[in-house]
């Protein structure tokens, strides 16, 4: 089955209602950043991370299906990208990520519902 760019796959071992804030991220080649909001929303999951100076200071909004894995115990989060790809993700924008559609449409192409540009199956 494939799942929606927006909600978290059935095997990243997402724990309802944790708090990830702070959470270092880990890309598939290495670390990327770490968390600096998210959202549990059903069908409108989310991590925002700041990426620090590895990319000037770029936020990045990654929507919930690019979450492979959560280990609680060590507080990392792995997605199934690598660095390269999301550096070239379009750039977190605080004011339309929350009702700008267009906005959330151009992240959802991008990352393709269920991945598409990254070799997964689109929906």
């Amino acid at each position: 089955m494939t799942e929606n760019v927006w909600s978290y796959k059935s095997t990243a071992g997402r724990l309802t209602g944790a708090d990830l804030t702070g959470y270092k991220v880990e890309a598939t080649d290495g670390s990327i950043g770490k968390v600096d909001k998210h959202s549990d929303e059903v069908d409108d999951a989310y991590l925002v991370v700041d990426t620090g100076v590895w990319i000037f200071g770029k936020e990045v909004m990654l929507p919930a299906s690019t979450v492979e894995s959560i280990d609680p115990g060590e507080k990392k989060i792995f997605v199934g990208l690598t660095k390269q790809q999301i550096k070239d993700a379009p750039e977190f924008d605080r004011e339309k990520h929350l009702g700008d559609q267009g906005y959330r449409d151009e992240l959802g192409t991008y990352y393709g519902a269920g991945g598409a540009p990254f070799g997964r199956p689109q929906v």
